[in-house]
């Protein structure tokens, strides 16, 4: 009985702290953009993104007296880490320079896609009906809060971008999952973090227009400071923690929450407007999210019965 308790305690923790990770990832753009508008180039706003993270962690880690001693194995690991990690931030935060934040946010939920197929492929991961119908469920969803004009085409530089930031993403994913690294999330996170730093430091001296630059105003320290924190340590630590307690594949999916806090942000900060469309599509990316963490608890009958009883109520309220 001690061992069952034990087990959904774990289970808990991993799914708590995997909708956490997806939330705070989802913030990106709310720190992002104010920069970009300040003149702050991309190189710089990820140097100082990845900088302020290291820094808290490493003060973190010093308060506590933990050790910085690692293998020559655990260092191989987490170089590959950092070097994932800087190339999905960089695909990811140059696309916004051709298209909307949100609407890259919506493209790079294709990685929960790319996770549970490379679970397969190459780790032999049983992909279940739930799987299956989580994913479906969460992209019909995802497809739902995309709010671009009519008639005007994405732009495919950026649509690439965002698709390499997702495969990144999805590699980076399974190796913490398969990796045979046993030490603290918040050590393991720092070292990712002070080598994805070094490489955006060597990326910014690849041209004139990436070098370094301070933010410019008290107001942009705040946005850097925050992009630190939330969706970085934060997300990071969260996202590690839920990999290691409930697997992947389940941990991607929940990352349905990321764009979804994308919306929630315009609606709420920016005043957007919030439509029938957006309505189905959150419940959908809800559904989504309860499916896979409810797993074997509950039929995937009733599940369904359940949501499309929420969508004809949803369209009720319409008429």
């Amino acid at each position: 009985m001690t061992k069952i308790c034990h087990g959904t305690q774990v289970k808990h923790k991993g799914i708590i702290c995997g909708i956490l990770a997806a939330v705070c990832y989802g913030t990106n753009p709310l720190g992002a953009l104010p920069l970009y508008a300040e003149g702050v180039n991309t190189s710089s706003v990820l140097f100082f993104r990845f900088s302020i993270a290291t820094v808290i962690l490493g003060v973190v880690l010093i308060a506590n007296r933990k050790s910085f001693a690692v293998t020559r194995t655990e260092l191989t690991t987490m170089a590959c880490l950092g070097g994932l990690m800087a190339a999905s931030s960089l695909t990811y935060y140059q696309s916004f320079h051709y298209m909307d934040a949100g609407i890259a946010s919506t493209i790079l939920f294709v990685y929960p896609v790319m996770v549970a197929v490379i679970m397969a492929t190459f780790f032999r991961e049983k992909v279940t009906a739930t799987t299956i119908s989580s994913i479906i469920l969460a992209l019909v969803g995802i497809g739902l809060l995309y709010k671009g004009d009519t008639g005007v085409s994405l732009n495919m530089m950026g649509v690439f971008l965002v698709m390499v930031s997702s495969l990144t993403y999805a590699v980076y994913i399974v190796i913490v999952n398969q990796s045979s690294i046993r030490m603290s999330t918040m050590k393991l996170t720092f070292y990712v973090l002070l080598i994805c730093m070094t490489c955006l430091l060597a990326y910014s001296f690849t041209s004139p227009d990436l070098h370094l630059m301070l933010p410019p105003s008290p107001r942009a320290w705040f946005f850097a400071c925050w992009l630190g924190l939330v969706p970085t340590v934060l997300s990071l630590v969260f996202m590690t923690i839920a990999v290691h307690e409930v697997g992947a594949t389940p941990t991607a999916i929940m990352g349905a929450l990321e764009p979804l806090t994308a919306v929630a942000i315009g609606v709420l900060v920016f005043g957007e407007l919030f439509t029938l469309r957006l309505a189905v599509g959150i419940v959908l990316i809800l559904s989504a999210v309860l499916l896979i963490v409810m797993g074997k608890s509950f039929h995937l009958r009733t599940i369904t019965h359940t949501i499309t009883a929420l969508v004809r109520k949803t369209w009720r309220w319409k008429s």
